[in-house]
């Protein structure tokens, strides 16, 4: 027996290989890629028409099948692995639908290669505009919360070490701005792939005198890739794509790190719902975090995902091939689907977390997250140099530890007897004014510096992020709809050419 797709290959596919390639290809990708294919070929069908490169009941008949073949959805195509893969049970169909002599005219001027190339940038911009949304979604929740939670003062910690005072509010209006910037790289990932490979052809382009700027209208570009070789050789704009999603995963399980942290009865800064957490088999007691621990995972599936497609790629020829535009590409399409599974369960537990203001407040009173500014005040009030307002604070830290002494009970005579100690003389400062600078709301609400946590420039920085999330939703719809309107035109085309079939 012969193939079934060429007269070149004498044999049939070995049961082998239709088991553990096209098959399971065939399954993991037609039913997922038939929208794109489908609009790949009326593209196709209408650039051929308009360039007179198929005659008109030829075209109108193809448009017609296409239609039905639309119509009746991939369920309705029968797939044989014998076949290879997508493209050529879909031609199959359409032989079957429009007459073989009809439906085999549809592929003059194109190859799988550039066919491959169009489907994985129509699908990667549908999966980045989807991943976009949700981040939107996401960070708009996390800003509300921020202005929410904008005076609720905490300890900031470095190193897993009381640091400074911040505020609940502004750790969240961080957060916000990194899921700014992962929606700013994915925008320039989306700029990226702003050009159809079709009509490149298998590497070098064709003879036939086609419209490559009308297919790229089509299918919603706005250009067409310059190199035919280059069009079917690169899938570089998934590998940015991917590096953005592995830079965002890790970035959200280092937030999801901090609440794991903070929601543990030994900090008790976060309490969440039991809609988020899990229970043991065994321990009757336990609440577990399981959400927290998904994302914190996915920082390193997404890093590796992006080594393997990059691993599968090295090594490959600079043209298309198997392993460089297919194998290279499998992990691309999980790291979205999973991508859009962490942004769903990131905003849910950013919405849910809920701050214990006491506890926050307390703690901060307690840890000495309040020394800096005893330090700055030594600077303003005593004329010390930092470095010698750093040596005298310490000593008072010191000593107040070894005498289990809350850094809200710091008192003048504390700091006078270490400063005695380390500069031979007294401060003699006043009781209420070392009282004031250990104040964590006081030390927040005092730090106005730009950029600072004091409440009044957490809620500023959330009115500009709001305003930047604003810009960015519409920048998203307006290529939305940019896409849906040339697509709605090509489907009106399409009907308008089928109707003229006899």
């Amino acid at each position: 027996m012969e193939s079934k797709v060429s007269r070149r290959l004498t044999q049939t596919s070995a049961p082998e290989v239709c088991e553990h390639i096209y098959l399971p290809r065939l399954k993991r990708e037609f039913g997922s890629g038939f929208r794109y294919l489908t609009d790949i070929n009326q593209a196709h069908l209408l650039m051929l028409h308009g360039a007179r490169l198929v005659p008109d009941e030829v075209a109108s008949t193809l448009a017609h099948a296409l239609l039905q073949i639309e119509r009746a959805g991939a369920d309705a195509v029968p797939l044989d692995p014998e076949r290879e893969d997508a493209y050529f049970n879909y031609e199959a169909r359409l032989m079957d639908v429009a007459g073989a002599d009809a439906g085999g005219r549809l592929h003059i001027a194109r190859s799988r290669n550039d066919i491959l190339a169009t489907h994985d940038r129509l699908c990667a911009r549908d999966a980045v505009l989807a991943l976009l949304g949700g981040l939107a979604d996401t960070r708009e929740v996390v800003l509300h919360r921020a202005s929410e939670h904008a005076d609720v003062v905490m300890p900031g910690y470095t190193h897993l070490q009381a640091a400074q005072p911040i505020t609940y509010g502004y750790y969240l209006a961080g957060v916000a701005n990194a899921i700014g910037r992962d929606m700013a790289r994915l925008q320039r990932a989306l700029e990226a792939l702003d050009a159809c490979p079709l009509g490149a052809g298998a590497l070098a382009g064709t003879a036939f005198p086609i419209d490559r700027a009308a297919t790229a209208r089509w299918l919603g570009f706005s250009t067409w890739v310059a190199n035919s070789l280059d069009a079917v050789a690169s899938r570089d704009f998934a590998w940015e794509i991917l590096s953005a999603v592995a830079i965002g995963t890790v970035t959200w399980g280092r937030v999801a790190q901090d609440l794991y942290v903070w929601s543990t009865p030994e900090f008790g800064l976060i309490d969440f719902p039991d809609s988020v957490a899990g229970t043991s088999s065994i321990m009757p007691q336990k609440k577990n975090p399981v959400v927290l621990e998904y994302l914190k995972g996915k920082g390193g599936h997404m890093v590796g995902l992006l080594t393997a497609s990059l691993a599968a790629l090295k090594g490959t020829h600079f043209s298309h091939s198997g392993d460089g535009n297919r194998e290279t590409m499998r992990s691309f399409w999980e790291a979205m689907e999973e991508s859009g599974r962490c942004v769903d369960l990131l905003r849910l537990v950013l919405a849910n977390a809920t701050p214990q203001r006491q506890t926050m407040l307390a703690r901060a009173r307690r840890d000495f997250s309040s020394a800096t500014d005893l330090a700055d005040m030594l600077v303003r009030d005593a004329g010390m140099s930092f470095r010698e307002a750093h040596h005298v604070v310490g000593a008072v830290v010191r000593d107040a530890l070894d005498n289990h002494v809350p850094a809200c009970e710091i008192d003048s005579a504390m700091v006078d007897k270490a400063a005695l100690h380390h500069t031979g003389r007294a401060l003699h400062l006043a009781p209420a004014a070392v009282a004031r600078c250990l104040d964590p709301e006081h030390g927040v609400a005092a730090r106005l510096a730009a950029g600072g946590p004091a409440p009044a420039l957490v809620r500023e920085q959330v009115s500009a992020q709001l305003g930047e999330l604003a810009n960015t939703r519409h920048a998203i719809d307006t290529l939305r709809n940019i896409i849906g309107t040339n697509r709605a035109t090509m489907k009106h085309a399409v009907e308008q050419l089928a109707s003229l079939h006899a």
